[in-house]
């Protein structure tokens, strides 16, 4: 018969095996990998050393993580810097992570994303009657995509 010992190794050895499984399928960051080991009942010290083991191991970074969230927030979901910035902070990812991360979008994709939007956006507009809701309208729409006021300013500058 198995020792209370054993058994508590067996378990920690299973869930250590469940959150690289975890870790390895996606990115995450810190914040839900700790969540994920209080979901498997891993508290205090012994958390500590699971995410001690998960960065050792290179499961776990920080700083790929928001490189990771940056690339694809703005390449695939088209978000602007104030959304993923929000999200990222969300994540509790430090400060140095965040400027790394930002540095992951290209300046003339991100203009020329912004640019595409706004113009898609206007298009739907058309119809729109009234000069000042078309335009009040496709600022909240860019503003809620997470982009900076400057950028639409400038815009609505240009096409009202």
């Amino acid at each position: 018969m198995p020792s209370f010992a054993s058994l508590q190794n067996s378990m920690a050895l299973e869930a250590l095996e469940k959150i690289k499984h975890y870790c390895a399928y996606q990115e995450r960051s810190h914040q839900e990998v700790r969540f994920k080991l209080i979901e498997l009942g891993i508290f205090h010290h012994d958390l500590e050393n699971y995410i001690a083991i998960l960065i050792e191991e290179n499961f776990l970074n920080e700083e790929r993580y928001a490189r990771a969230i940056a690339r694809g927030k703005f390449y695939y979901k088209q978000w602007g810097r104030n959304k993923i910035l929000q999200t990222l902070k969300l994540q509790k990812v430090s400060n140095y992570c965040i400027q790394k991360a930002m540095q992951e979008i290209d300046e003339n994709d991100y203009i020329a994303t912004f640019q595409k939007l706004a113009q898609n956006k206007l298009a739907l507009l058309r119809h729109e009657k009234n000069k000042f809701t078309k335009m009040k309208k496709l600022q909240s729409f860019m503003l809620q995509r997470g982009f900076e006021y400057e950028y639409i300013n400038s815009f609505v500058k240009e096409n009202f």
